[in-house]
């Protein structure tokens, strides 16, 4: 990696509300034209898990979920609805935590994350209470988004997408690589040396998730609606990568 002591990040204005089915790819190119950017090489496309769950039609109308006994019982624990609670069930490994206003899943993606990543904010409630579920799989809506980008503007850039979560021992949520096609999610800089000549021994780098938090900065969190954010220059070695190698594996989790 070639760190850059420039890199700037735009939010990509006229990106159109998003519903099931949308192309995503076109909605991108139609907005970066519209906001006069043409695409670069080694550029990083950065996109709200939100509108990518909407496009795939990850709603689920609540009106329609049947609740366990055990998500009843969840339900009471935690102070949630309980059918919003089967659905966190359904997306998850296991249950890690339990308080009132939370539950801490491991989802099935391998995240341990609050409540399954499912949200109803941004999400139109008109008719029926409902649901917005990560996508089924990240990583492969990320490859689809380069792919087509790369198909329609001739342009390799990489594509992450992103959504707000919290971390263990800090208050606040921040953004994070759920999704990761064309750059490595993790670099290991183990044998680089430091400034003064000392072999670093363990020392890895979450990039995706720098570059993730920094366009979560520019995209905002509330009614901003700029769910796509484009960066540019920041140095990295150019392969494919996956947001599963941000993920700890579970012999080497402490506290699990």
């Amino acid at each position: 990696m070639t760190a850059s002591t420039t890199v700037t990040l735009r939010a990509i204005e006229g990106v159109e509300i998003i519903v099931p089915g949308c192309d995503l790819v076109a909605v991108i190119a139609d907005a970066l034209n519209g906001s006069a950017e043409t695409l670069r090489h080694g550029d990083i496309i950065v996109v709200a898990q939100k509108i990518v769950s909407k496009a795939e039609g990850r709603l689920v109308s609540l009106s329609t979920v049947e609740p366990s006994p055990q998500a009843s019982d969840l339900a009471l624990r935690s102070d949630k609805d309980p059918r919003l609670v089967e659905l966190v069930l359904s997306e998850s490994q296991e249950v890690m935590r339990v308080r009132k206003g939370a539950l801490i899943v491991r989802h099935r993606l391998g995240i341990v994350l609050a409540n399954a990543g499912i949200d109803q904010s941004n999400v139109d409630q008109a008719q029926d209470a409902v649901a917005l579920l990560l996508p089924i799989d990240p990583d492969a809506s990320a490859e689809r988004i380069r792919a087509g980008l790369r198909e329609r503007t001739g342009v390799d850039v990489a594509v992450l997408i992103i959504d707000s979560l919290g971390r263990a021992w800090r208050n606040g949520t921040t953004g994070t690589a759920i999704g990761v096609a064309g750059m490595p999610a993790l670099l290991d800089l183990r044998g680089r040396t430091d400034l003064h000549g000392r072999p670093l021994a363990t020392s890895e780098l979450g990039l995706a998730d720098e570059v993730a938090a920094a366009a979560s900065l520019v995209m905002g969190q509330a009614d901003e609606g700029r769910p796509v954010v484009l960066v540019r220059g920041v140095g990295y070695a150019r392969r494919e990568g996956s947001a599963a190698e941000l993920i700890r594996p579970r012999h080497m989790d402490l506290f699990a």
